[in-house]
């Protein structure tokens, strides 16, 4: 029980700390492929550190709404970490509090909490950008739940730690159509959930074109840092997903020691590093799509998931 605890909280703290590290690698690796110098990976943290130093202005017509939404967008990233393999392949303590889909839920409550904010604010670029963001989030919801059908199929669970054993052991399973097809459609919606292009730019400033960044735009001060940190971390829970669970399920830590949680950390920070650079290759190579081209591209990812899942259903 012990050292269940102790392993949850190392994860926790992996994800707490190093989200603002990969969303700063993340933007410094966009500058370096446009030929720019770019901020340095640590400017997340000092940003943290000066939104955190400043002084918090909340209208005087706000709810109790606005107030915490920056708390729950920060809450809810952590208790998926508690449901998934960060760092070992073995269950914790509250691995089977939840399955994959209670953790879509989990993150999706963050992103409603979010948009309720946002109209509350009464600023009309916030709610422009909620509205947008539950258009993007309404496409998306479909391609979530039609990926966990074909893990389900595939897997015969959607507990986290059981899917990827299933990918370990046998090893042929891994490269079997309907889970590649799987891993194409994640990664798209990775790309529309994470608010970065394809579907949005989250280095715009432009008020009429923001969709998820809209959304923080009345918050300062302590608020504003716990929405962005709380961002970054909702990015990197859903990249670990990816990484530990579907793309590469391998390197994890199967007991509670030191040497084991070193090479895991260094494993997962590898296999992120890999992912993150493919991302950024990715929002490199395209253009910001028109809004109303976005349900082209998650209908894509909702064909690709649908494919995915009749293929398992025919190889059975």
């Amino acid at each position: 029980m012990l050292k269940a605890l102790l392993a949850n909280a190392l994860q926790i703290a992996f994800v707490v700390a190093l989200a603002p590290l990969y969303a700063g690698f993340l933007a410094w690796l966009k500058e370096r492929f446009q030929s720019k110098r770019g901020p340095s990976v640590l400017q997340p943290y000092r940003d943290l550190r000066k939104f955190l130093s400043k002084d918090e202005i909340i209208s005087e017509q706000a709810t109790w709404i606005f107030r915490f939404a920056p708390w729950i967008a920060f809450a809810t990233p952590i208790a998926v970490t508690m449901l998934i393999p960060v760092l070992t392949d073995f269950p914790l303590f509250f691995a089977f509090m939840g399955d994959m889909l209670a953790g879509g839920f989990i993150l999706g409550l963050g992103g409603f909490f979010g948009v309720l904010a946002a109209v509350d604010s009464a600023n009309p670029y916030g709610a422009m950008g909620a509205s947008r963001t539950r258009m993007v989030s309404f496409l998306a919801e479909p391609v979530f739940i039609i990926v966990f059908f074909t893990v389900a199929f595939v897997a015969d669970s959607t507990i986290p730690y059981i899917v990827q054993q299933h990918w370990v052991h046998p090893f042929s399973a891994f490269f079997s159509p309907s889970h590649v097809l799987a891993v194409v459609a994640f990664i798209m919606l990775i790309l529309a959930e994470g608010g970065r292009l394809p579907v949005d730019n989250p280095t715009g400033h432009f008020e009429l074109a923001m969709i998820d960044e809209s959304k923080a735009l009345e918050y300062s001060g302590r608020g504003f840092a716990l929405a962005k940190w709380g961002g970054w971390m909702r990015f990197l829970v859903l990249c670990i997903i990816l990484a530990n669970v579907l793309f590469a399920p391998w390197g994890l830590s199967s007991d509670v020691s030191f040497v084991g949680l070193a090479s895991a950390v260094a494993a997962i920070a590898v296999k992120l590093g890999l992912l993150i650079t493919l991302i950024g290759v990715i929002e490199c190579s395209v253009a910001k799509l028109r809004l109303f081209r976005i349900t082209e591209f998650l209908a894509a990812a909702f064909a690709i998931a649908v494919v995915a899942m009749i293929t398992r259903a025919f190889s059975l």
